[in-house]
């Protein structure tokens, strides 16, 4: 499929007028449905960015749909000075389905400031200012995600940050044992390091941490904003860990595309004081409505259960590519990394033109994250679009 060059009106205003911190692709999106999403010019793609993560539901779901719309006539805003029925209900959903003691949940509007959130309950909560992250982590670009964030291209251009961070190589036990001391306040992980190149958790990594916290005071924080919902094959992906952390934070999907971010709390996170923290537009009510579409949602069509098997099937296509510039395939469920032993960009570019979108995860790495409606179908266009790809560039 051919891409026009031609620069469109669109791209032109957006151009003229935006902050100019985003890298574009030449591609201007309209429309989308399910799987898939539509240029200006009426040609479809499938969608393996998925909002990045954010729509584990698709495009427009019916039900999310519907449910904005009625809440949208009824009450949008109402902050959490007031009590209100439809964060009330919510809350209620998502506790109850949330591992362990989670029963508690700080409601905010993205990821970075779940993060924040979770980072302030930790430090407020035992008295202590370390945090302890990995290397190779992703948590946010706001200055207390950001210091908890690993890479340099990211942290750089912002020194100084917020102080007592200490990264330490991720699934390294010994340096994660070293690292956790009498000033640790939380140790903060992803179970599978998304922007990070797509590499999972060893079990015995997450097992130790969650160990090594409660023996010498410190909390766990598991970042489940990209792995939650269903991604991994699991409503949230600690559960394939035996596991249950201390604080989770979650967002992407959590809304069914809607901006929402939830921070998870047990009970190892002591009273939080009141006035320590708040979000003016946190658990407004038509978010709220369509958290609860969305929760329900992925229960009743089993969706978690679907991206268990679809992912299996796309890693199994993916790892029969016999091709030289393949390194490795891992994942779970539907969040797959492809790693490459050139860059990616052109690899994206050439599937861009064939019809499929996807993303990168650092310079090498091939990220698919599609919406688990996706079909079987389409998932063996986009193995196929890949396999085009790389022996067309040999």
């Amino acid at each position: 499929m051919a891409m026009l060059s031609t620069i469109s009106t669109t791209q032109q205003l957006e151009s003229q007028h935006t902050s100019g911190v985003y890298p574009k692709r030449d591609l201007t999106i309209v429309r989308g449905e399910g799987a898939y999403v539509w240029d200006e010019q009426g040609r479809r793609y499938i969608d393996c960015v998925g909002g990045q993560g954010a729509a584990n539901l698709g495009h427009s779901h019916p039900a999310i749909v519907e449910a904005v719309s009625r809440q949208a006539q009824t009450l949008i805003s109402c902050p959490e000075i007031f009590y209100n029925d439809v964060r009330a209900a919510y809350l209620a959903e998502l506790t109850a389905v949330a591992p362990g003691d989670l029963n508690r949940a700080f409601l905010c509007n993205s990821g970075a400031e779940a993060v924040e959130a979770a980072i302030k309950f930790a430090r407020v909560s035992t008295g202590r200012t370390e945090i302890v992250a990995a290397m190779r982590g992703f948590h946010g670009r706001t200055m207390g995600a950001l210091s908890a964030t690993w890479n340099k291209k990211y942290r750089a251009p912002f020194q100084p940050l917020v102080p007592d961070f200490i990264h330490v190589p991720f699934n390294n036990i010994a340096a994660l044992d070293a690292a956790i001391g009498d000033h640790t306040a939380a140790v903060l992980l992803e179970p599978i390091q998304g922007e990070g190149g797509v590499r999972p958790a060893d079990p015995a990594f997450l097992q130790a941490a969650h160990a090594l916290c409660r023996e010498r005071g410190a909390l766990l924080i598991l970042d489940e904003i990209q792995t939650g919902f269903g991604r991994t094959g699991r409503l949230f992906a600690s559960e394939g860990y035996d596991i249950t952390p201390d604080i989770m934070v979650l967002a992407k999907s959590i809304a069914g595309g809607l901006p929402m971010g939830a921070t998870l709390i047990g009970s190892r996170v002591g009273e939080l004081p009141r006035m320590s923290h708040g979000s003016t537009f946190g658990g407004n009510s038509l978010t709220a409505a369509a958290a609860r579409a969305t929760l329900q949602v992925l229960r009743e069509e089993r969706l978690p259960e679907r991206a268990a098997q679809l992912g299996q099937r796309l890693m199994d296509r993916l790892s029969a590519i016999q091709h030289p510039l393949i390194r490795e395939v891992r994942g779970q469920g539907l969040m797959i990394g492809m790693e490459l032993k050139m860059k990616v960009s052109p690899v994206l570019r050439a599937l861009q033109e064939r019809g499929v979108l996807a993303l990168p995860a650092g310079a090498t790495v091939l990220r698919l994250l599609p919406p688990l409606v996706i079909s079987s179908e389409d998932l063996d266009v986009v193995a196929d679009a890949i396999a085009s790809v790389l022996f067309d560039m040999t």
